[in-house]
């Protein structure tokens, strides 16, 4: 009824298993395969005898394979492909200021947000854009300001000045 060496590697499986729901399935098959009955294996796992039958039915039908535990697929996307796409191309060719949000030049998860509601209507929240950015490949930094036109002749005379001033006023204390 079972293959050879099939016991040996449940028990093998059941010792390397931290996971306790799929240590109760490769025990329901062992108690199963040395003769116990689904009442009886229920009773010792303190599972319902339907759970059993179903784990016994499954390993009959695909193995032990059929056991290894599958990513939930989640809730599915609000926005679809191609207002992804848009989303994505909109981001990367423009500003928060040319498409409507006066005086901001970085874009934001917020501002996305706010964006998607306008354009589509669809409400995220701030952890879902997060989502939706990692899955465009899409990434965001605070910005760091640079003065372009510093003099650095003023900048170092400055940092002099800094000085002078953080030793004054450590020696006045």
């Amino acid at each position: 009824m079972y293959k050879r060496g099939e016991r040996r590697r449940i028990q093998k499986l059941m010792q390397k298993e931290k996971n306790v729901v799929m240590y109760r399935k490769y025990q329901a098959i062992h108690l199963h395969m040395n003769g116990e009955t689904n009442k009886r294996i229920a009773e010792i796992l303190g599972l319902e005898r339907k759970t059993i039958g179903r784990y016994i039915q499954t390993y009959k039908e695909i193995g032990i394979e059929g056991f290894v535990p599958k990513k939930p697929p989640g809730r599915p996307c609000q926005l679809n492909k191609l207002q992804e796409h848009e989303m994505y191309l909109m981001i990367c060719a423009n500003t928060p200021d040319e498409v409507g949000f006066d005086g901001v030049k970085n874009w934001t998860v917020k501002l996305a947000i706010e964006w998607v509601f306008q354009n589509y209507g669809i409400r995220y929240k701030v952890s879902g854009m997060h989502n939706l950015f990692h899955r465009l490949n899409l990434s965001y930094t605070r910005p760091t300001y640079v003065l372009a036109k510093a003099d650095p002749q003023k900048q170092e005379q400055f940092k002099v000045d800094f000085e002078k001033v953080k030793k004054n006023s450590w020696m006045a204390k």
